[in-house]
């Protein structure tokens, strides 16, 4: 029992980090099918998809997964820009693996979806560690 405290305090961001990722996945992948359900294009489904996803990403990784620090109002915008830069480089990354697995390869658009989640988180928990909340407690 002690060794599995052990192994939560040691990798306790890269937990909840997972937990979130998941949740943040979730949030992705419902509202890109909603949008092709409901007639919109994989590039427009994809971005309002990312935007939201994001949005939920940033709030989690802020508080539980990264511990930010930052309290000033400048902190805070540097902070959340910085955020939302990193992640619309991925989202450059998110939208060519979108494009090639459905346009060119004709594949099923979720499971293409799933495919490019699984790249991008990792990419993303990269950069925010090393870029984003690097001054933080992970």
């Amino acid at each position: 029992m002690q060794s599995i405290k052990l192994i939560i305090n040691k990798y306790s961001s890269q937990l909840l980090y997972l937990v979130f990722g998941v949740l943040t996945t979730i949030v992705n992948i419902v509202v890109f099918g909603v949008g092709i359900k409901f007639g919109l294009n994989t590039t427009f489904s994809n971005i309002l998809a990312w935007l939201l996803s994001v949005l939920v990403a940033y709030l989690t990784n802020r508080v539980w997964v990264f511990g930010s620090k930052a309290v000033s109002f400048g902190e805070k915008i540097r902070e959340i820009i910085t955020f939302f830069y990193y992640r619309g480089v991925t989202l450059l990354l998110d939208l060519a693996i979108i494009y090639v697995g459905v346009n060119l390869l004709h594949g099923q658009p979720l499971i293409w979806k799933i495919i490019d989640n699984v790249i991008v988180i990792i990419l993303n928990y990269v950069l925010s560690k090393v870029f984003i909340f690097k001054n933080n407690k992970m």
